[in-house]
């Protein structure tokens, strides 16, 4: 039996917004998550991917240890969230359906804008938080690997990525619809990270009027506002635009939420009720809830963004039909990979056995034949390890074959039952399989 992968997650699609925003991972958590995780028992490998619209945890289990309950505790107990509360809300994977998800997620056939480029870069920093912590090890690592290239191949082999259509793109639609004419309008971007970079493209595209740039680090809001001929504003004086602006799209990492209700109400009398748009694509929310509930306010979470995302899917569904058919081929060849994963080692731990056995028998034999030379004791060797080799020629040259043509899992299954190299004899050689 082969190490198992498995994935443990909720998605915009199983979950709402207040719910993935309770067990969504900041940055600066996942080194600690990555120190639970390794102490659930039969865990060799993991990852965490966190994004807006999902929370995934990618593990490697040792064979036949396998128990996706108990990564559910990990999320429970790690953000003191109920199990009861978010238990019907996940779904679990293993084996080829887990290799199939994640390929699927990294070629964002998955993602609530099917087509759109960002996951793959979550995806990429997802790996590289879990590689530089040593979560990840030899199979997650040509996992991960494997799905970028699936990504690339998705992305050169179909259309699905044309008329490009993201969170950002669709938040600039809805603008669209409260305004009739978006080169009247001014625009603050809460935030400088890529969400906003594509809504600062987008709007720029759509005509708008000014841009204002704002972030926790002022740098980076002075180099995106230069990009788009914008101004940036230091991020303690933002507040004060709110009399000017009329669009505002906020996706920074705050814990809390950085606009209240309070804010906004003594914004819109200072603009004699003229409407304010906020769009709030961050997990969890920048902008507070009950600024909905204000004369002339219109507030759209990332949930809101799925009836606008919808309409722009026809054509891209299309495209990925012809994707599925890829990640099927894929899923196909790294199945074959960890099939003949084991093939190498089963075979040296399959000679490491018989030779224990060898030598154990051997040693009780020249004991009690004392008087035999060294020249005899050599050739009696030299024909224990003969009768091991032609015995043990035929189950290798079995496992080799079965590598070559990619049936390699039942072979070895078959040959570490037959040869017990699982049991209490065969155990004591398993760290060769490690």
């Amino acid at each position: 039996m082969r190490d198992l992968i498995t994935v443990v997650g909720m998605n915009h699609k199983t979950a709402p917004v207040e719910l993935r925003e309770k067990l969504s991972f900041q940055e600066s958590q996942l080194p600690l998550s990555f120190e639970k995780i390794r102490e659930i028992n039969g865990i060799k490998e993991s990852a965490i991917l966190s994004t807006c619209n999902r929370v995934e945890v990618y593990s490697v289990f040792k064979a036949q240890t396998s128990n996706m309950e108990d990564i559910c505790a990990f999320l429970s107990n790690f953000h003191n969230v109920p199990l009861e509360a978010f238990k019907p809300c996940i779904y679990e994977f293993s084996d080829d359906r887990a290799v199939r998800h994640i390929f699927r997620v990294a070629s964002s056939l998955d993602s609530m804008v099917v087509g759109e480029p960002q996951i793959l870069g979550q995806f990429k920093d997802a790996y590289g938080f879990a590689a530089q912590h040593k979560a990840t090890g030899i199979i997650l690592n040509r996992l991960f690997h494997k799905a970028f290239s699936v990504a690339k191949r998705v992305r050169t082999e179909t259309r699905i990525a044309n008329s490009a259509v993201s969170i950002s793109f669709a938040a600039v639609e809805l603008a669209k619809k409260i305004f009739d004419d978006l080169s009247a309008c001014r625009v603050l971007l809460i935030g400088a990270g890529e969400m906003c970079e594509l809504a600062a493209k987008h709007f720029i595209n759509a005509g708008i009027y000014e841009i204002y740039v704002t972030n926790r680090t002022f740098s980076r809001a002075i180099t995106l506002a230069e990009d788009f001929g914008g101004e940036a504003v230091p991020f303690e004086d933002y507040g004060h635009l709110f009399e000017k602006v009329d669009i505002i799209l906020s996706s920074t990492g705050a814990p809390e939420p950085i606009v209240t209700a309070d804010i906004v109400a003594r914004a819109m009398k200072r603009r004699k009720n003229r409407p304010m748009f906020f769009i709030d694509i961050a997990v969890p929310r920048d902008i507070d809830e009950k600024v909905h509930d204000l004369s002339n306010v219109y507030l759209y979470d990332i949930d809101d963004l799925k009836e606008v995302v919808t309409s722009n899917q026809q054509e891209r569904e299309k495209e990925a039909k012809k994707a599925e058919k890829i990640i099927e081929e894929e899923v196909a060849h790294f199945i074959q990979w960890m099939d003949n994963l084991e093939v190498v080692p089963t075979i040296r731990q399959l000679r490491e056995h018989a030779d224990h056995i060898r030598k154990a028998e051997l040693q009780k034999t020249l004991t009690k034949m004392k008087n035999l030379s060294d020249k005899d004791r050599q050739a009696i060797e030299r024909l224990t390890q003969s009768i091991v080799n032609k015995l043990l020629h035929g189950p290798s040259v079995l496992l080799k074959q079965t590598e070559k043509n990619g049936t390699g899992s039942p072979a070895v299954d078959l040959v570490r039952k037959m040869f017990q190299l699982d049991g209490p004899e065969g155990r004591r050689d398993s760290s060769s399989r490690e």
